[in-house]
């Protein structure tokens, strides 16, 4: 009996069960804020679901409206899709999350939202424990998982209908499978991930060059094959029906990605002043105001960007040398440094977005907190969990009742 207590007390102290539990809280009081409305939770714009134009004052909404309309009805999505200025096949290719969302509501398409809130939060939690079960094989707190769960990428996507948490969960699971050397279990997983978000497939690439670095060269053609399969079937799925890859087309108003490292960052910068530069050009412009606001703008995106993304990609890209240098390099230093280098030459579209830019460091943030915990890193493993703030910049928006830009 001792040890059946024990084990059930192990159970519900685990941090992902708690922040599995709060994410599908904090999106039913959404729900609740907004009078019972589930559709909140997929952040609806009535330039896609009325085909309003931007001019007529028709709102942009969020990505969590794409993965309903697939849900609801893959056949009709692509015209709301189109009709608001967005690209179908970029949408489709993320597919694993709407299927299951239309799987999990059984016909009924008002239950669309509360299963993919179901489908998330089960994969925050299984995710987390996994990520858990990692950090205590390395004699690490389970408590770390924070820096990775409780963050806007995946809880706050929990609440916005993104495909993220399943992706990263899938991700995780893929990562577990490998460190038990059943990789092809591990590929599957990888492979669904793809499914559901095309910037995992960063996770394949670096165990694919680890391969690599260790000759194992029949085993990466089969771990290639089994993980970008499904992918690569989708793409050309998506080509024949949409005549685009879904891979190489973004979403609206998407920009390439950059060659300059951190010249998303860069193009930033040079847009504030040039906006200030063209706002001081009127003689009746308000100069000390200008500057004020401009001067404003920059330091909010210099610690946003400063804090979150730029500063864990530079120590991400320094520890790789440094293992490399010391010829220390690991399966750990080649995920750490692949999403690290990524982030380098994140197109300007991801960067100018605060939301887009924390959700795509999903990647990084896991390898950070994988990479400091086989180390024994301690405080880079503390410098992890600040990413828990990122959260604030969703609740915030939706308290005052908007979205973040």
């Amino acid at each position: 009996m001792a040890e059946i207590r024990t084990a059930q007390k192990r159970t519900w102290s685990r941090p992902s069960l708690f922040i599995a539990i709060g994410a599908v809280l904090y999106a039913v009081l959404v729900i609740f804020i907004n009078g019972g409305d589930s559709l909140a939770l997929v952040t609806l714009g009535t330039r896609f679901t009325e085909g309003i134009s931007e001019a007529d004052g028709g709102t942009e909404g969020y990505d969590g409206q794409f993965v309903y309309f697939i849900a609801k009805d893959p056949i009709s999505a692509p015209f709301y899709i189109a009709r608001g200025g967005d690209i179908p096949a970029y949408r489709f290719q993320r597919m694993l999350l709407p299927t299951l969302g239309n799987i999990g509501s059984l016909g009924n398409d008002s239950l669309i939202p509360f299963s993919l809130l179901i489908i998330n939060g089960l994969a925050v939690l299984v995710g987390g424990i996994l990520l858990e079960s990692l950090l205590r094989g390395w004699g690490i707190s389970r408590w770390y998982v924070v820096g990775y769960a409780l963050t806007l990428a995946i809880f706050g996507t929990v609440r916005l209908s993104l495909p993220e948490p399943l992706a990263y969960g899938l991700v995780i699971g893929g990562i577990f499978a490998m460190t038990k050397d059943k990789w092809l279990w591990g590929a599957w997983l990888f492979s669904l991930a793809a499914i559901s978000k095309e910037t995992t497939l960063v996770f394949v690439g670096g165990y694919a060059l680890w391969m690599l670095m260790q000759k194992q060269f029949w085993q990466v053609i089969w771990f290639l094959g089994v993980s970008t399969t499904p992918f690569i079937v989708l793409q050309l799925m998506l080509y024949r029906s949409f005549g685009a890859f879904g891979v190489g087309s973004g979403g609206a108003m998407a920009t390439s990605f950059e060659i300059i490292p951190f010249g998303g960052v860069l193009q930033i910068i040079t847009t504030i002043l040039g906006a200030m530069g063209v706002a001081l050009s009127n003689p009746e412009a308000d100069v000390m105001g200008v500057f004020i606001r401009t001067m404003t703008g920059l330091l909010v995106f210099a610690v946003l960007l400063g804090i979150f993304v730029i500063y864990p990609t530079l120590w991400g890209i320094k520890r790789l040398w440094a293992d490399f240098r010391d010829k220390k390099i690991d399966v750990w230093s080649v995920l750490l440094g692949i999403n690290a280098m990524l982030m380098l030459f994140v197109p300007f579209s991801t960067y100018r977005e605060p939301l887009g830019i924390l959700r795509f460091i999903a990647g990084l943030q896991i390898a950070v907190i994988l990479y400091s915990a086989q180390r024994g890193n301690h405080r880079a493993l503390r410098n992890s969990t600040f990413w828990m703030f990122t959260l604030l910049l969703l609740i915030g928006s939706d308290m005052a009742g908007g979205m973040p830009s």
